[in-house]
């Protein structure tokens, strides 16, 4: 078929093998050189398998033009027809690299270097390449077979019978006989300086790496020594003079274009420096004179060209440099801050397209793998290795980099360094940039074998990658361990059975045997978990021994260990994720009550973590987030218990959270400074508590109502907080202060509803403290009308008229703190409104209930204080204690509360304050107070926790007296400094007290 029918399928044809240019693409298959071959269907599928159609068939028609006659354009059709591999190889290069089809059509006999070679020839190391040089005579032959070397390389490349390593290794050994090759043509220019020494070219950088781009600077080091007998000044300059020939030989350009540059600027000074050196003098140069980068550079140090005795000199001597590079000062963070000021130096309009150097780019993989290897490499030779994939698969295998993480990175920066090999093949020009042009977009993502929606499916596939990458680079190049672990001295990164025992001596560990056992039992084997364990040990020693009791620190770490160690996360966690071991270091070693409640549910390890996932972390959780959790896991609950039992497992690893928070907050960590302000301490402990216990009721309430009456309670009912409950101040050991008021629904008997009530009332209580693993929550109600000769349960009207009736002033001083926590809202609401006129008494109170007030207090200090106790050191009863301070302020509230609006809170802080503000006392009285107040409440909080039970003094036992220092501030040998400061500030502050409660 001819004329216009015949052409639209061909167009047709064209444009589904993937032409761009259909009209252009038929002149050229119609062209003489085609002519014997325009209708063989394989020759236009094999260009539809290019990446680039139109510039494969460009380039095949100039390479036929070229050859020197018919004889040898026939014979090169041939051969493309009938030859698959050699197709594909010719048609690959052509369609990806117009560098390269320039080359071919300038040296058109090059094309039989693609001819399949023998076996050993498809991946050819360094002395095959040498080989393939050795015809060169000058510096423009040398190109030109470096040139046809490249061109091999690439068609391997582009048909993957290389993968993108293998071809970064071969452009490297290729890169080795580069170097090789004009090395002796320098000498060969120059016998008499080449007689005179000997000279070593270190490779370094991504050549040193085996992992070479097709076009980049080769990073070299130059170390020259005298010969035999050879002045040493006459030699440097003779080596000098090679060394700089040789550079000009690779890097000069001709009409062949240049090799690449050879850069040696990574030398001792830089390019300020001599380019060649003596082995000593480089190393007295790094060994008193070098920066932390340089030894991260030296980590790909390798000899490829010269006296390679004397390269393996310079390496062997510049090791052992390079693994004690992490006990430098600020070694971590100099290699973090060079990261950032990499990325911060790159211009903005290009920030997003760098390949190389941007975030989620090839550098980010690089830079983390580096620090990895240059921290953990110093007791773990298998590290050592200059090759980034190499390396990344020996820190997987250690145990350094999680397994999928590892797999993830390796994906990554094989695809990164694809795209980046892809780029640079097309025009062979140093650049790390995406190209911004669609036609650029499109060959470069079919290159990469993405045919359906080639730029489309690029962008989607580069994004999603450079995304991981970003990701994982921050999650292991700025993870504190690092830093950590970079501390230790070189002989303690990995720890020998004497060693450990000597170093937890040292660390002041009171049973090493005992200590020695559990590391043992923690570290021994081959296994992976194991092997992590290892790593993590050395550091977490040292923390253990920054507490007062490092051996129960080290205990639980196992017990945590043996409940945990089969879970693939737990140390995972503890190894990658930001704070989690230091966490956990503290939280274990601190006294009793978080390590018994994490003992009870070990996965609540898991909030020791950075917090990305829905509930994790220890920031404390709002008083309406644990009540939705608490009442949907009610909800899903078959029966009453085992709603409250559920309940109490939320409440016990809540608990958990707010005492691991607390602990951290206190302690401090290597990278979170010790919160300063004791105060806003105190409140985020009291708050979290009491939202807790809170919840819990509510969630207790409503499972004890649908396991006994269905969803319709004969009556309403509420829980009102009291004491340190309603003024949001428990402790970690605080009963749950409470009265309980309700009202029947109507047209319900009252004996009925009162029945219904108690039940409720004393069925929460049952269920609050069974015998479990989970702490029981005791529930008092001690404050209600008549104390514990009263009815549990009231109605509002009973507590209406009792009130009114039978009140004593206690009973308003008690009701400065009642809020409603669980039950109905709105009989709550009227509850409050119904103690309002008490606790905060119009006119404020007369003289006979002030002096009533003052003798209860008076009273309580010498009949409640139990016997033996040192008044001095009782944190609630004693002078300046809780109690002092809370009963001066509630003095004030039921003054002052009926005209001063701030005064109306159940909170003792906040109530100082508005007494402050409203000029009931002075600045410093207000100061003095809080001070007393906020230390007494840390001191009892601190008991609990070293204790893991509750206590109003300081402990006797010397090393549990030096966990509560430890926790308030006091650092080793410091107890008796803590002692005589809190006597101190309660002294002060009962001076307050006797001037405004006492009236003194």
């Amino acid at each position: 078929m001819t004329g216009p029918g015949r052409r639209s399928s061909t167009f047709t044809r064209l444009l589904r093998h993937g032409f761009t240019d259909p009209s252009a693409a038929e002149r050229l298959l119609e062209s003489a050189e085609l002519s014997p071959v325009r209708n063989d269907p394989v020759l236009l599928e094999a260009l539809g398998r290019t990446a680039d159609p139109d510039l494969a068939l460009h380039g095949l028609v100039r390479l036929l033009e070229a050859q020197p006659g018919a004889t040898a354009r026939r014979a090169l059709l041939d051969t493309v027809t009938a030859a698959k591999p050699l197709r594909d190889r010719l048609l690959g290069v052509l369609g990806a690299s117009a560098a390269l089809a320039d080359h071919l059509a300038r040296h058109p006999k090059d094309w039989e270097a693609l001819v399949t070679y023998e076996p050993r020839d498809l991946h050819p190391g360094v002395e095959e390449f040498e080989r393939r040089l050795a015809v060169a005579t000058d510096p423009v032959s040398l190109r030109v077979a470096y040139r046809r070397c490249l061109l091999a390389i690439a068609a391997r490349d582009v048909c993957g019978t290389t993968d993108v390593a293998q071809a970064a290794a071969e452009l490297a050994d290729l890169a080795t006989a580069t170097l090789r090759a004009a090395l002796g043509l320098a000498c060969a220019a120059a016998p008499e300086d080449a007689a005179l020494c000997r000279l070593a070219v270190i490779a370094m950088g991504k050549c040193g790496g085996h992992e070479l781009n097709y076009v980049s600077d080769v990073d070299v080091i130059f170390v020259g020594e005298a010969a035999d007998g050879a002045d040493e000044g006459k030699a440097l300059r003779a080596a000098t003079k090679l060394a700089s020939h040789m550079m000009r030989i690779c890097s000069e350009s001709t009409v062949e274009g240049s090799i690449w540059p050879v850069d040696a600027n990574l030398r001792p000074e830089g390019r300020n420096g001599p380019l060649v050196r003596t082995l000593s003098s480089h190393l007295a140069y790094y060994q008193r004179w070098a920066k932390t980068w340089e030894f991260q550079a030296l980590l790909k140090a390798r000899p490829v060209a010269g006296d390679l005795a004397l390269g393996e000199q310079y390496v062997a001597a510049v090791e052992p440099l390079v693994w004690q590079a992490a006990e430098r000062e600020n070694f971590v963070a100099d290699v973090q801050k060079m990261r950032r000021r990499v990325v911060e130096n790159i211009p903005a309009a290009e920030v997003e397209r760098e390949l190389k150097l941007g975030p989620g780019g090839l550098r980010d993989v690089e830079f983390a793998v580096q620090l990895l290897q240059l921290v953990h490499g110093r007791a773990d030779a298998s590290l050592r290795s200059g090759t980034t994939l190499d390396a990344l698969q020996a820190l997987a295998a250690g145990g350094y980099v999680g397994r999928a993480d590892a797999v993830q990175l390796d994906e990554a920066y094989r695809f990164l360094r694809f795209m980046e090999h892809r780029i640079q093949l097309y025009r062979l020009r140093r650049t790390h940039l995406v190209p911004e042009g669609e036609a650029d977009q499109r060959r470069l993502g079919r290159s990469l074998g993405l045919r359906a929606d080639p730029v489309g499916e690029l962008n989607r596939e580069w994004k999603r990658h450079a995304a991981v990458v970003r990701r994982l680079h921050e999650k292991l190049f700025y993870r504190p361990l690092l830093d950590a672990v970079a501390q230790l001295p070189s002989g303690e990164a990995r720890l020998s059975s004497e060693a450990a025992r000597e170093r937890m001596v040292a660390l002041g560990y009171a049973d090493p045997a005992a200590a020695l056992r559990h590391l043992e039992a923690l570290a021994s084997g081959v296994t992976r978990k194991a092997a992590i364990q290892r790593t993590l040990l050395p550091v977490l020693l040292g923390w253990f021994a920054d507490s007062a009791d490092p051996d129960a620190g080290l205990l639980n770490f196992r017990k945590v260990s043996d409940a945990l160690g089969k879970t693939p996360w737990y140390l995972r966690l503890l190894r990658d994720e930001g704070a989690a071991a230091e966490n956990l270091a503290r939280v274990l070693s601190a006294g009793r009550l978080a390590p018994d409640l994490l003992m009870r549910a070990p996965e609540a390890v898991a909030l020791l973590g950075d917090g990305d996932g829905d509930g994790g972390g220890l920031e404390p959780r709002g008083r309406q987030q644990l009540e939705q959790e608490i009442l949907a896991t009610v909800g899903r609950a078959g029966n009453g218990q085992q709603a409250v039992t559920a309940a109490r497992g939320v409440r016990r690893r809540e608990l958990f959270r707010t005492a691991a928070a607390d602990i951290v907050s206190s302690y401090g960590t290597e990278t979170q400074p010790a919160e300063a302000d004791q105060g806003a301490l105190v409140d985020r402990v009291g708050s979290a508590v009491s939202d807790l216990t809170a919840a819990t009721l509510a969630g207790t309430l409503r499972a004890v109502v649908r396991d006994g009456w269905g969803d319709t309670l004969p009556t309403r009912f509420a829980v009102i907080g009291m004491g340190r409950f309603g003024g949001h101040e428990l402790g970690y050991g605080s009963d749950a202060d409470v009265v309980f008021v309700h009202e029947p629904q109507d047209g319900v008997d009252e004996r009925e509803a009162a029945d219904a009530a108690g039940r409720v009332v004393s069925e929460m209580r049952r269920l609050l403290q069974i015998p479990s693993a989970d702490p029981p929550l005791l529930i008092d109600a001690d404050l209600r009308p008549e104390g514990k000769s009263g009815p549990l349960v009231r109605t509002l009207k009973s507590y209406e008229a009792y009130y009114r009736r039978w009140s004593l002033v206690w009973e308003s001083q008690a009701l400065l703190r009642a809020e409603p926590v669980a039950g109905d809202e709105e009989l709550g609401r009227r509850f409050v409104e119904l103690v309002d006129p008490l606790r905060y008494p119009a006119g404020g109170l007369g003289e006979d209930a002030v002096r009533e007030i003052r003798r209860l207090k008076a009273r309580m200090e010498s009949e409640r204080l139990p016997r033996g106790a040192d008044p001095k050191l009782h944190t609630k009863l004693g002078p300046g204690g809780l109690s002092d301070v809370e009963w001066t302020v509630q003095l004030l509230q039921l003054r002052h509360g009926a005209e001063v609006p701030g005064l109306r809170t159940t909170r003792t802080r906040a109530a100082l304050g508005a007494a402050r503000e409203a000029g009931l006392l002075s600045e410093e009285d207000a100061a003095t107070l809080d001070e007393a107040w906020v230390l007494a409440t840390r001191v009892r909080n601190a008991v609990m926790l070293v204790r893991g039970r509750a206590g109003d003094t300081f402990p006797s036992d010397p090393r549990e007296v030096a966990a509560v220092g430890r926790y308030l501030g006091y650092g080793p040998g410091h107890v008796g400094d803590m002692l005589d400061d809190y006597r101190r500030t309660a002294r002060r502050a009962r001076g307050v007290v006797e001037a405004l409660f006492y009236g003194g």
